[in-house]
């Protein structure tokens, strides 16, 4: 009944997909606890071929998306990337590659300047070497530091990007002195979203509501000494609000996400969804998939939403918030995002950051290691976990 009344209530006809982001493979040399994949990605089908992605960055720009993001997994473990950058910046796209570093030499780096990306982003995991390997599972921190210095080298604004949760977010500002000394122009503190794996992990990775004080006033002090010498950005995680964010600026409304294998999402988390098939490129176009395919315009407009959101003066600003986020924690996608506390579910949210008040010891850099928070093993991303332990969906 739902489905139908929506279908006959047709949302109206959005703008453009202005931001574009390609997620080119799965495949990963890190084995982040936090990362955003889906937890079965290992299930994913073959990715996409060159000549594919080519026709999909000509079909978008042609509809007028503007902004690029290449990511993965890593995406510097696709060959033909500096071939897809030269493409898209021959399109007039603004480039973003978002990256680990593991892959990026003085050759491709050069060979990428030569193709026009315009943007570097350089994820870190903490401050030292000891946890950022641990966090990621990988010996990487002095690869990192090397690839920082060889984009600044390049005349790249210096990007670094560490996703905060309980094990490193009292390192703050020993994340930020690194920052400064790797000569950083930008740092992005973004705090965990909780999907895929940082879903499966929530209880070992969600801090506590004081961590997250301290971590911002730590975050502001910082800003005040240095000035415009780096601007620092800091992300509140959602379960520490009252109002949810305007997620995506509402599902089908500016973003278009095609996964390794050709799947086209409104949201980097989006196909955890159910009821939703979404389209393919690999037998669809991108103006097809925008504008006519059922499952971008079932979350568009209010016709699905239920009460309180569909009555709340606020859903033109937040849209009911997130989608997968509703999904993961009430079962019910058309549910108003927990985190509202007008939500008859907020109390989900409440009661996850009040377990997250229990004090956690350090954690030991195993696959197995527990915190006195963890009643289970942090599980690191990786193919292996992702086939054994993940036969079903993101919500497993």
């Amino acid at each position: 009944m739902a489905a139908d009344r929506h279908m006959n209530s047709r949302p109206p006809r959005p703008g453009p997909p202005l931001w574009l982001l390609l997620e080119l493979t799965y495949r990963c040399p890190l084995h982040c606890a936090f990362c955003y994949n889906p937890t079965d990605f290992a299930r994913n089908g073959a990715e996409l071929g060159t000549e594919d992605w080519m026709r999909v960055l000509h079909e978008a720009r042609a509809l007028g998306a503007v902004q690029l993001g290449l990511s993965g997994g890593e995406p510097l473990a696709r060959d033909d990337l500096e071939v897809i950058v030269a493409e898209a910046h021959q399109l007039g796209f603004y480039t973003n590659l978002i990256t680990s570093g593991v892959g990026l030499n003085d050759e491709r780096l050069r060979d990428l300047k030569k193709a026009g990306l315009d943007h570097i982003q350089l994820s870190f995991q903490d401050s030292t070497q000891k946890m950022n390997d641990f966090l990621s599972s990988t010996r990487t921190f002095e690869l990192k530091s090397a690839v920082a210095a060889l984009i600044k080298q390049y005349d790249y604004p210096m990007v670094l990007n560490v996703v905060l949760h309980r094990l490193n977010i009292d390192h703050v500002e020993e994340i930020l002195e690194m920052a400064l000394r790797l000569g950083a122009d930008y740092v992005e503190l973004a705090n965990t979203q909780y999907y895929g794996w940082a879903w499966h992990n929530r209880e070992q990775l969600l801090p506590s509501r004081a961590q997250v004080e301290r971590a911002e006033q730590t975050m502001q002090r910082f800003r005040e000494r240095v000035g415009r010498r780096m601007q620092i950005f800091f992300v509140v995680p959602d379960y520490f609000e009252t109002r949810p964010k305007p997620c995506m600026k509402g599902l089908g409304s500016i973003f278009l996400t095609i996964t390794p294998d050709g799947t086209a999402l409104p949201c980097h988390a989006a196909r955890m969804l159910p009821g939703l098939e979404f389209p393919n490129v690999r037998n669809a176009g991108i103006e097809h998939i925008w504008y006519e395919s059922e499952s971008f315009n079932h979350f568009r407009g209010d016709a699905w939403m239920k009460e309180p959101c569909r009555s709340c003066p606020e859903k033109v600003r937040d849209f009911g918030g997130c989608r997968c986020q509703a999904y993961l924690l009430t079962g019910d996608a058309a549910n108003a995002d927990p985190v509202c506390d007008l939500s008859p579910h907020h109390h989900l949210v409440t009661e996850a950051v009040a377990r997250a008040e229990r004090p956690a010891e350090a954690p030991r850099p195993t696959e197995a290691s527990r915190t006195g928070l963890q009643e289970k093993p942090l599980v690191f991303r990786s193919p292996r976990n992702s086939s054994t332990l993940f036969p079903g969906h993101e919500g497993t």
